[in-house]
């Protein structure tokens, strides 16, 4: 697998909302299970589980066995990673929206001149 297809899969991961919030509460508890988990959240034990499987699956959370269930814990090297790449794509919207102002400030300083009566 390429890094662009990692890189993609990380983004889906963290794309959904109710990973994102599987992803706060495990790092607010430390660990959880799919059962805790869902406990906190309106949605079924088997719903938390595949989403559980995404995240682990991306690198995000590891799972190490529990009894009969599996008790997840958040990744943080992952997630610093994570974290990295999306600081790193904002930082590059936010200068590919300062090169459109300032093309649209000069698009409106261009025809402010040619506007102008004479």
């Amino acid at each position: 697998m390429t890094t662009a297809a990692v890189d993609d899969d990380l983004w889906s991961a963290v794309g959904d909302p109710t990973r994102r919030r599987l992803l706060d509460l495990l790092l607010a508890a430390g660990d959880g299970t799919a059962t805790s988990l869902s406990e906190q959240l309106p949605v079924t034990r088997q719903a938390i589980a595949k989403h559980l499987g995404v995240l682990d699956r991306v690198g995000l959370v590891r799972a190490a066995p529990a009894g009969r269930e599996r008790r997840y814990r958040v990744d943080e090297v992952q997630l610093a990673r994570a974290v990295a790449q999306l600081s790193s794509v904002g930082a590059a919207w936010d200068a590919r929206l300062r090169r459109i102002q300032r093309i649209a400030e000069a698009v409106q300083r261009a025809r402010d001149t040619t506007d102008r009566p004479n």
